[in-house]
């Protein structure tokens, strides 16, 4: 239901938010960027509308609520192990169209997988989604292309308006913290069109594999994995095993983000390793989010945020990768 609130009304509102609820959203974070004298939007908890990001796309995306960059699984001593207990609260989540569609694509690979990801899975099913309109286009995005421009299947949709904060819920828990306002037809903002346009390859062959562009990229990329880390649909990680120094036999297992951009990812036991070159590794992201998810959900793993081509310190873009696909197709 939707509704019209004044900012004290709205504060109200989300005052009783965080009394149930961790709540998550972009928020510019001063000082904290790559160098001492540059910014950062990122997720982080807030306690106030005021705190949250609404116009600038965050550089980093909604992934790290869901998915701890440095999560414990669990405690061992000789003997014995133990699991970590879960978030405590449940979670609210502020994200836009594309990252909410992000959300299914975690969902895919951490639940319906063949199996259920516990560590996820706990996380996941706390979770509640504010959706947050985009009045206008991203520099880098192109949502519209991959149809993630749009989203109907939030928990609640909250815009602010000057003195105005207009909210559509569909979550009877979170309607029930609206207090005051009056009743309204509220509908989400979305683009309708991107500078950033792209046109997804659909008939791509085992060539595909093969092609030039490849050595090309190699040539580029310094397999930094920044544009791992900030997708929201990236989820390559590595194990570690943790020793107290104290006692070599009590420790923990890490689970901690990692790239399949990075020397070394594939390295197995042995010596051998997959994909030495960085073509090879450019080759396999990119063929990963436009094919090989696909052929087996049924849609793109790419939700056109375009953090990667924001991120990437030798400027490659994605997007141009993909048309230059389908380019090479359609000739």
């Amino acid at each position: 239901m939707g509704y019209q609130l004044s900012k004290t009304e709205a504060g109200q509102m989300f005052h009783n938010w965080t009394e149930k609820y961790e709540v998550f959203a972009p928020r510019l974070m001063e000082g904290e960027g790559c160098f001492s004298d540059t910014d950062i939007i990122r997720y982080g908890k807030v306690t106030s509308l005021d705190e949250i990001e609404w116009v600038k796309k965050s550089d980093y995306s909604f992934k790290e609520v869901l998915l701890a960059i440095n999560e414990t699984l669990f405690y061992f001593t000789e003997d014995q192990t133990t699991v970590p207990k879960g978030p405590e609260k449940d979670i609210l989540i502020f994200l836009r169209a594309c990252d909410l569609h992000a959300v299914r694509r975690l969902d895919e690979i951490y639940l319906r997988n063949g199996f259920e990801d516990f560590y996820y899975a706990r996380v996941r099913e706390r979770a509640k989604f504010i959706l947050m309109g985009c009045s206008k286009t991203c520099e880098s995005g192109f949502c519209v292309s991959m149809g993630t421009n749009q989203a109907d299947n939030y928990d609640a949709y909250l815009k602010a308006d000057g003195e105005q904060v207009y909210v559509d819920i569909k979550c009877s828990e979170l309607e029930e913290t609206v207090t005051a306002g009056t009743k309204a037809e509220v509908h989400p903002d979305y683009v309708t069109e991107n500078k950033e346009k792209v046109t997804l390859p659909k008939n791509l062959s085992n060539e595909s594999f093969t092609k030039e562009i490849w050595k090309e990229y190699g040539t580029r990329c310094i397999g930094c994995g920044r544009c791992n880390f900030v997708c929201p649909t990236c989820t390559c990680f590595t194990m570690q095993d943790i020793f107290y120094k104290d006692n070599p036999k009590v420790g923990e297992r890490r689970r901690v983000w990692a790239s399949c951009q990075v020397d070394g990812y594939t390295d197995m036991a042995g010596g051998h390793g997959f994909r030495q070159s960085q073509g090879d590794r450019m080759r396999f992201k990119v063929m990963h989010k436009i094919y090989d998810y696909e052929k087996r959900f049924g849609y793109p793993m790419c939700v056109g945020c375009g953090r990667c081509d924001d991120v990437c310190p030798e400027y490659i873009s994605y997007a141009n990768c993909v048309n230059r696909l389908a380019k090479e197709e359609e000739a």
